[in-house]
């Protein structure tokens, strides 16, 4: 490694990868109407608003992981029930809030997140994942779940707004 790389930071880099999956994210959603938004258009494919809704919270959660939790928002523990982990999709009948609130929430949410990143120092990185269950055997790290939670996650999820736009006979965003 080049003194120039190590200059750099991980947290630099994590953030640089974030910054692509919010722009990334944004074309996904832009010109889905919002009528259709929270629609479930054939079994089993999460719609965008729940995608987003769910990704959002994760921000709040990846701010507390490098310790900015004086910047996390509360979340209302409705949409912590709507949008957590293992909670079932639904077709948009008001449930959910609007297309434009939970797109926000994520876009201005994780640009904090990508703002806050290369201020993390990299020994910060290796100190080990306080997070209970199995998700610190699979990440030990603080650095490797906020690479898990700012790049493979939302790629993951951003992959099933991608099919449901070609399921929806929208196409490609790019």
């Amino acid at each position: 490694m080049t003194s120039s790389t190590t200059s750099i930071g991980l947290g630099s880099m994590i953030a640089a990868d974030l910054r692509m999956s919010i722009g990334y994210a944004e074309k996904l959603c832009l010109d889905i109407p919002p009528d259709t938004f929270g629609h479930i258009p054939i079994k089993n494919v999460n719609h965008p608003l729940f995608n987003i809704g769910h990704l959002g919270l994760y921000a709040e959660n990846t701010l507390g992981l490098i310790g900015r939790e004086d910047l996390a928002l509360k979340i209302d523990p409705e949409q912590v029930e709507l949008f957590k982990n293992g909670a079932p999709c639904l077709e948009q009948d008001g449930c959910y809030p609007s297309k434009d609130r939970v797109l926000k929430n994520f876009v201005d949410r994780y640009k904090i997140v990508a703002d806050e990143l290369p201020r993390v120092t990299d020994e910060f990185f290796t100190r080990p994942n306080p997070m209970s269950g199995q998700l610190p055997e699979m990440l030990p790290t603080v650095g490797a779940v906020v690479m898990f939670m700012c790049g493979s996650h939302l790629q993951m999820h951003l992959g099933q707004i991608s099919v449901w736009r070609r399921v929806m006979g929208m196409g490609s965003c790019m």
